[in-house]
């Protein structure tokens, strides 16, 4: 039997944005898709794509992103259109608003958690938190 070696398709992982450990960034971030903070960070960040907080990143931030995981400190609100992942080593202090949450023992949260499970409760939270950063 004959079977010629297929690799399995590789998945891109192309990061737009990186906050390297030992950096401090003063500001909002707007990404164009992956960012990943393993620095510090006082400024929101808004990414069309996904958001890694690595287990060292300090954060006074909201967060907006597709997928977004939590392993360090974040003070700030998250907004997560797809699914959320807060990692054992995560305290987040702020309000959550996801579609799908994943919560992992020992993790901290203080705040309050949204899950919305339909489009129309999604779209309506999702006006709440734009209208909530205007005003």
């Amino acid at each position: 039997m004959n079977r010629s070696f297929r690799p399995k398709k590789e998945v891109e992982f192309s990061i737009n944005t990186i906050v390297g450990p030992g950096s401090f960034v003063r500001g909002d971030i707007d990404s164009g898709g992956f960012t990943r903070v393993d620095g510090n960070v006082k400024g929101n960040i808004h990414a069309r794509g996904r958001v890694v907080v690595g287990r060292d990143a300090r954060m006074r931030s909201s967060i907006t992103g597709t997928n977004i995981t939590v392993g360090g400190i974040v003070d700030g609100n998250i907004m997560a259109s797809e699914r959320l992942v807060i990692l054992p080593t995560a305290i987040v202090l702020g309000d959550i608003t996801t579609r799908r949450i994943e919560v992992n023992e020992g993790s901290m949260i203080s705040g309050r958690v949204r899950v919305c499970q339909s489009d129309d409760s999604w779209q309506r939270a999702a006006q709440e938190y734009r209208d909530k950063r205007r005003g």
